[in-house]
């Protein structure tokens, strides 16, 4: 069931009249329709009326109208104005641009532009490898999309993904202080956008892809890496596999299980569950099967794309058939990335002794988690509203910003692994539990000893 949330936030300005009894039978009414009020403010006061602003939470559209309409149903009251908070906030995008010096004068102008600039150029022009030194490529990563796979959504478009875009740029410069624009690629054809990131790629010190559809993003994400100096990270598919694989291993410290004894079912073969498979494998689990809509993943199925026939050689050992339901049972964990509503309790009652439920589809995930519960010793989501958000932003900061300071050509599973044992090692022996497998968000512990294991990485895997 949806819990009103700040994303549906709503400031409803009205009109009522000056009794005792007014601020009761406004709140009272917000609150018969589900609505969860955070402000009620009077803003104006006069002898014969008063007008208040009231900010609460919501569900969603719908919901908007059946709160302005009970309040408009109230004797004497007129609503004036209904402003949604979300849409305020994306007034004129989230992003703008500072310069780092001053411009006061005709000689910090004659460094910073002509003529003093001419002798930056040269030097780069003698030294390419000078521009991460002299410009922003040092601190500036691209956000790429085509808007064809964005989270919830689906394809809407390179407009349309623009706002998620500009809030992960806002993410990287809040939590590990790097410098990232979004660039929506008006076009969904694979040559046009390896050839336009390639032209784009001498500004930036890191590309990071985002919400490209599988199975395009692959072939997009392996041809960039050849063919870029500066490392390429298709933050839907690494970014979670960083996340999941660092909430794993502490729900595993939750229930005393070892990986090396646990059978793992992935639901979810696209960007995400590739990911998390191929970085899952690294870390030895006794077996995974992966599951799509087509049901459990093995060598024996035709039409298989080159990721699909890997995961098949690489998972399910021995051979199982059959259908969601079929791989849960038995199963240690399960890791969800793919639709809603696909499982109930009775399901989660055929797995293995505590077991760890990550049900990440989102909005809904792939069992209630009240219902997973019920069996589960350790259950994750996508959402806020529930312990254990599987985040992203816990992961992509930290990891560009040590690549960045590293100054890596290139990102190897070998930084993906240390990015996740760093996120994990933020949760302490002294705080680990089952609903805290995963620091927050907001730990300002996680971005620099993510920074930390990623930059070690790097420099180790050039030593090497």
């Amino acid at each position: 069931m949806p819990v009103p949330g700040p994303g549906y936030a709503i400031t409803v300005r009205v009109e009522a009249p000056p009794s005792a009894s007014a601020a009761g039978d406004l709140t009272s009414a917000v609150g018969r329709v589900g609505g969860v009020i955070t402000a009620f403010d009077i803003v104006e006061s006069h002898t014969d009326r008063i007008v208040v602003d009231i900010t609460c939470n919501t569900t969603s559209t719908e919901h908007v109208n059946d709160i302005t309409q009970e309040l408009g149903s109230l004797p004497g009251v007129t609503v004036r104005k209904v402003s949604d908070r979300t849409f305020l906030v994306h007034l004129g995008g989230k992003l703008e641009v500072h310069s780092k010096v001053a411009l006061r004068n005709r000689d910090d102008l004659s460094r910073a532009y002509t003529p003093g600039v001419a002798r930056i150029c040269q030097a780069i022009a003698a030294n390419p490898d000078d521009a991460r030194r002299l410009t922003i490529k040092r601190n500036t990563v691209a956000v790429v999309t085509d808007g064809s796979a964005v989270l919830g959504l689906g394809n809407i478009g390179p407009a349309a993904a623009l706002p998620v875009m500009e809030g992960k740029a806002a993410l990287f410069k809040k939590f590990a202080d790097v410098d990232a624009w979004p660039i929506c690629l008006d076009t969904q054809d694979t040559e046009e956008i390896i050839r336009a990131v390639e032209l784009l790629a001498p500004v930036y010190g890191g590309i990071n892809l985002e919400d490209i559809a599988a199975p395009r993003c692959f072939e997009i994400e392996h041809r960039l890496r050849e063919k870029l100096d500066i490392p390429v990270f298709h933050d839907d598919q690494h970014g979670t596999a960083i996340v999941v694989i660092a909430a794993l291993r502490n729900a595993l410290r939750v229930v005393g299980k070892d990986l090396a004894n646990c059978r793992v079912t992935v639901c979810g073969v696209g960007a995400a569950g590739s990911a998390i498979i191929r970085l899952l494998l690294r870390t030895a689990p006794a077996d995974v099967l992966a599951v799509d809509v087509d049901g459990i993943v093995h060598t024996g199925r035709s039409d298989m794309d080159p990721n699909m026939k890997w995961i098949a050689e690489h998972t399910n050992k021995e051979g199982v058939t059959g259908s969601l339901h079929d791989a849960l049972v038995g199963a240690d964990v399960f890791i969800g990335v793919s639709a809603p509503n696909l499982f109930g309790a009775e399901q989660v009652q055929t797995m293995a002794d505590d077991a760890i439920v990550f049900a990440l589809a989102n909005p809904d995930p792939e069992i209630d988690p009240l219902e997973a519960q019920q069996h589960a010793a350790v259950v994750a989501t996508g959402r806020s509203d529930y312990p254990n958000q599987i985040n992203n932003v816990l992961a992509f900061p930290g990891v560009f910003r040590g690549l960045l300071d590293a100054q890596a050509h290139e990102i190897t599973d070998d930084m993906l692994v240390a990015a996740a044992s760093a996120v994990a090692d933020v949760v302490d022996g002294e705080r680990l539990n089952a609903s805290f497998i995963v620091p927050s968000v907001f730990d300002t512990a996680v971005a620099p000893a993510v920074a930390e294991a990623v930059r070690a990485a790097a420099e180790q895997s050039r030593e090497g």
